[in-house]
């Protein structure tokens, strides 16, 4: 149970909109989704009511060690899976990273959509600093662009902080490492075909340079015969 705080609820205005996404989440029904089951309220609370995950966070698995290019590829599909389903309902993540990705018995689950956005009203915000985690921050996000090219650019950070271990820019700052998402490229020549340019791809600083669906980042995936062959013997249990 999620419980909005009082400077939400104040606002009968936000409140609406919050109520209004909060049934077009609770709309989406797809196994790599965790669950929003609906909003309510109890006196003076309002809140979420959310599925419960029981399994660990993909930021949980990543501390105890690297992950095998099968785990990658299968973890990124069902992501995948997930977002197509979101977008195609017309919302984007906003604030994809490791700790809202949950792994349970096989089953790849995106939580937290809390921050989520219509697509179709997400041309400007006052939030562009604030939203999201700077590591998986699109360059646009500045400009207030909340299409879905920025869930897109963050499942490539995370392709790349699955295999390496880290996240393609850091710094010792927020504007730092901002800077190097508006202007430096990541370091992936190194990595095993198809990963590089499909990571490449994604984090393009153009969004119109990226992949414009998830399931053609995955169609790119996919391409190499190992990659696929590996994946259809591969028990995500």
């Amino acid at each position: 149970v999620k419980v909005l705080p009082d400077t939400l609820t104040r606002d009968p205005e936000r409140v609406a909109r919050f109520e209004r996404e909060a049934k077009l989440l609770a709309s989406l029904n797809h196994p790599n989704i965790a669950a929003v089951y609906g909003f309510d309220r109890a006196d003076d609370l309002r809140f979420l009511v959310l599925e419960y995950v029981e399994g660990e966070t993909l930021a949980q698995r990543l501390n105890r060690g690297p992950l095998t290019l099968d785990d990658v590829v299968d973890i990124g599909r069902q992501m995948a899976e997930a977002l197509d389903a979101a977008h195609e309902k017309g919302i984007v993540h906003r604030d994809l990273k490791p700790a809202n990705i949950f792994y349970d018995e096989g089953y790849v689950k995106i939580g937290d959509y809390g921050l989520s956005k219509f697509i179709s009203v997400s041309r400007h915000s006052a939030q562009t600093t604030s939203v999201g985690t700077v590591h998986y921050m699109a360059p646009e996000l500045g400009s207030g662009n909340y299409q879905r090219g920025i869930d897109i650019y963050a499942l490539g950070v995370m392709l790349y902080e699955m295999l390496l271990g880290k996240v393609p820019f850091e710094g010792s700052s927020m504007g730092e490492v901002l800077m190097k998402h508006l202007t430096e490229q990541p370091e992936v020549d190194d990595l095993p075909a198809p990963f590089g340019d499909v990571i490449r791809k994604a984090l393009a600083k153009d969004p119109t340079d990226r992949y414009q669906t998830v399931y053609e980042m995955v169609d790119d995936l996919l391409e190499v015969d190992d990659v696929k062959s590996s994946l259809a013997g591969f028990n995500p249990t």
